[in-house]
């Protein structure tokens, strides 16, 4: 049986019509005598029928992740094996962190590290082709190398004194996302063609990120509508983490703005540039941004949790020979996800 919730966030009214496949969102702004209708359909997928050793099962997720990833670009994602707990866990302590002083939390930014690690402060982050900083402040956490592994140095982590357990809590819920985010990377492998585990060693010990960020409210009249302007995202694939507020939009084909939301037993996925350059734009990394809330909502912050899996530095982006043809020809040069990082995170602001 189909079923149906209506809620009003924002100023905004959203319809959901959840089936067992498919998740849909109706956006409905009224404004003044004038309702726009803005109809999005994002496509849920059970992470635990790719995981349930039946076949049938497996391979019906693998097309239904596959043509979701060709046609929007985001998923959201059930029985992904994050725990309630954890993920709570993680709310509470990142909440932590951001609500202590500001001349304690500036003692966590490392220079030279081009905010990967540690704490990254207010506005110094803007989009690829933006000159406008994003309204946001946060704290990153990486990958710390197991087996031995000495092909590439990662920076220490940035541990926080302040707060028992910030530090465990990071550590566990980074390789809770890596293994979720390694099982999806094995069914889009099989989706393109590849061998299941063709990802499998460029992620182990890869140069993936957990990032937890902090909108503040807002205290005085913004000059954007927008706290975080339009992009995409660098990596390979991201995994999202339902934010304490809503303001995330993705940009449809049709070139409009719809509003995306999650249900709580669900985590957002979607495409980065890594795998749209690697896939030859078969598979989408579609722009998205992050706007402020209604008035009434300005004295509120805004918590997000996203994990971006990026694969060793090392690993070649060369677009895959099964994406190229004569109706799809080669659209990017070589390169490696290093090489890509560093010229991204350039454009963005992080890196001199």
């Amino acid at each position: 049986m189909q079923r149906y919730w209506l809620q009003h966030l924002h100023g905004y009214s959203y319809r959901k019509l959840i089936s067992p496949d498919i998740l849909y969102f109706f956006i409905i702004k009224t404004t003044f005598a004038k309702t726009k209708v803005n109809f999005m359909s994002i496509p849920s997928v059970d992470l635990g029928e790719f995981l349930s050793g039946d076949p049938d099962k497996k391979n019906r997720f693998v097309q239904n992740l596959g043509k979701a990833y060709e046609e929007i670009g985001f998923v959201a994602v059930k029985n992904h094996g994050i725990s309630d707990h954890l993920i709570a866990d993680l709310y509470k302590y990142v909440q932590q962190f951001f609500s202590l002083p500001l001349e304690q939390k500036k003692q966590y930014e490392i220079k030279g590290l081009a905010g990967q690690r540690g704490y990254t402060s207010f506005g110094k982050e803007h989009a690829k082709g933006s000159e406008a900083p994003d309204l946001k402040e946060f704290f990153q956490y990486g990958q710390i190398a197991r087996d031995n592994f000495k092909d590439e140095i990662y920076p220490d982590n940035v541990s926080v004194k302040e707060i028992e357990d910030f530090d465990r809590t990071l550590a566990e819920a980074y390789r809770a996302f890596e293994m979720s985010g390694t099982a999806l990377l094995q069914a889009i492998a099989l989706y393109l063609g590849l061998n299941e585990n063709y990802f499998d060693e460029f992620i182990y010990n890869g140069n993936s990120i957990l990032r937890s960020i902090h909108y503040p409210p807002i205290t005085t009249e913004p000059i954007s509508a927008i706290r975080a302007e339009q992009h995409e995202d660098i990596n390979l694939i991201t995994l999202l983490v339902g934010a304490s507020a809503d303001g995330l939009e993705i940009l449809s084909k049709q070139n409009e703005w719809v509003a995306v939301t999650s249900l709580p037993e669900q985590i957002v996925v979607n495409v980065g540039d890594m795998l749209q350059r690697l896939t030859n734009n078969k598979l989408c990394s579609t722009t998205h941004r992050v706007v402020n809330p209604a008035r009434q909502f300005w004295h509120t912050s805004r918590f997000s949790i996203p994990f971006f899996l990026h694969p060793k530095t090392s690993m070649s982006l060369r677009c895959l020979e099964n994406c190229i043809n004569d109706e799809h020809p080669k659209l990017y040069e070589d390169i490696t996800a290093g090489d890509y990082l560093d010229e991204r995170l350039r454009e963005i602001g992080l890196k001199a």
